[in-house]
């Protein structure tokens, strides 16, 4: 299967917002007490917001949007630390009839890339703690554990 990545267009709002909806599913079950159904989560103008940012990308293959990516750009600067500027990993989700395809490798190798060539000092992203086969990707791309995340409801 030939893969292209590329930058996010106006004309894929429907195929992103597809993707999500699958994702949010995934949230809704995991954790019904925190997500909620929701189709109208992301808007036309939150899309467009991310394409005018540069930030937003989606996997293609024969003509067909199969994964999403979106990205924050982050200067961090504090006085207890090395100032630091990150690629941050908002989504990456891909659709589910094509999981496991190596789609996110896809990703990587193209985020890869554009650290290299913004010249930033790492990517960094969250993964939901019932989403095993993501943590497990992330790991097999290199990425280690830099926090936990916890809650008490």
């Amino acid at each position: 299967m030939d893969i292209i990545i590329r930058p996010a267009e106006t004309s894929d709002f429907d195929s992103v917002v597809h993707i999500l909806n699958q994702v949010q599913a995934l949230h809704v079950n995991w954790r019904p007490y925190i997500y909620k159904e929701s189709k109208d989560f992301f808007s036309l103008n939150a899309f467009q917001d991310a394409l005018d940012k540069e930030a937003f990308y989606v996997a293609e293959s024969e003509h067909r949007i199969i994964g999403i990516l979106e990205l924050t750009y982050r200067h961090i600067e504090f006085p207890s630390m090395l100032t630091r500027d990150v690629i941050y990993i908002d989504t990456m989700a891909v659709d589910e009839n094509y999981r496991g395809m190596g789609i996110g490798h896809h990703f990587f190798e193209m985020l890869k890339d554009l650290k290299k060539e913004k010249h930033f000092d790492g990517i960094e992203l969250q993964v939901n703690a019932k989403n095993v086969a993501a943590y497990e990707m992330y790991k097999k791309c290199g990425f280690t554990e830099k926090s936990i995340n916890m809650e008490l409801l």
